[in-house]
């Protein structure tokens, strides 16, 4: 295959035939007709040497060849599209841009759902998809631009990201109303007797920042629950005897259900960070979404 007697725009059509896995509807997505698609899939057969795309029953299924094709055909048009949005000016009002954002279930509340709602105000072309953070996947994401940013506490900010603070939490102790102990702080021989669910910072861990503050005093508390998401922690407290130790804006939006005390350690602050990749920092549309996410909080 010789890439310089080829039309690159061809690659469009890979995509769109990839992903749609149907002549009439890959040519609708790239508002073409349909006998010009089918005339590109012949045309891109040729080119691969490979039919690409084969008849199962009534549908049309990928060759092996052409699932090898599909991701890194993705990142070669996503870099491109990139290239391209880095020379020209964003405009809210004129784009059709999709930004994706990491971050947990408990950020994605207090931070991006109010980001949503700001954009929404600006303009309705600019579409927000949220992702949940995975801290293995997190940055090949953010490399491979399957997603633009990253909302997550300083420790687990990626090294290589660029980043800017947001707003600074705490961990806090909370209980449901009229639990049996009293409503007073509890203190660290208390902690150590109650039963607690706590939010696993990696699925399936049975360990948190409780517990390394505990093994600095000799001691450990008593786990029952790890949960992997932090809105399901609140629930679980409201309708038990448990306890939990959770992010203090968290615990303010479920007041009316739980009693907030600070916990028997000092330093209990965590510091949340806005990261991406620093191939996305000179992007306008990019720059646009981080000031507006800072901005959105900073009202709150």
């Amino acid at each position: 295959m010789d890439i310089r007697q080829s039309d690159l725009g061809l690659l469009l059509a890979l995509d769109a035939l990839l992903l749609e896995r149907n002549v009439t509807r890959a040519s609708e997505r790239l508002n073409i007709s349909q006998p010009a698609m089918s005339a590109q899939l012949a045309r891109l057969r040729d080119l691969f040497g490979d039919p690409l795309l084969v008849s199962s029953g009534r549908k049309m299924v990928p060759t092996a060849r052409a699932l090898s094709l599909q991701e890194p055909l993705n990142q070669i048009l996503r870099e491109l599209a990139q290239l391209i949005r880095e020379r020209e000016p964003f405009d809210p009002e004129e784009t059709s841009r999709v930004f994706r954002i990491m971050a947990t279930d408990y950020l994605h509340m207090v931070v991006t759902l109010p980001l949503i709602r700001e954009v929404s105000k600006i303009t309705a072309n600019v579409q927000i998809v949220l992702l949940p953070f995975e801290r293995k996947t997190a940055w090949p994401m953010l490399e491979n631009l399957q997603a633009d940013l990253l909302i997550v506490w300083k420790q687990l900010t990626p090294d290589e990201a660029r980043a800017t603070p947001i707003f600074v939490d705490r961990l806090c102790f909370v209980q449901r109303k009229k639990h049996p102990r009293g409503k007073k702080k509890p203190s660290v021989d208390e902690l150590c007797q109650l039963s607690h669910a706590m939010i696993a910072p990696e699925v399936g861990t049975l360990w948190g920042v409780v517990d390394g503050e505990l093994e600095k005093l000799g001691k450990k508390r008593r786990i029952v629950a790890s949960l992997p998401t932090f809105l399901s922690v609140p629930a679980l407290i409201a309708q038990s005897d448990l306890v939990a130790a959770i992010p203090h804006r968290l615990a303010i939006l479920k007041s009316d259900e739980l009693d907030i005390f600070d916990l028997p350690f000092p330093n209990m602050d965590f510091e949340m960070l806005l990261s991406w990749h620093p191939r996305m920092h000179a992007d306008p549309g990019h720059q646009w979404l981080r000031k507006l996410t800072a901005a959105s909080f900073v009202q709150r």
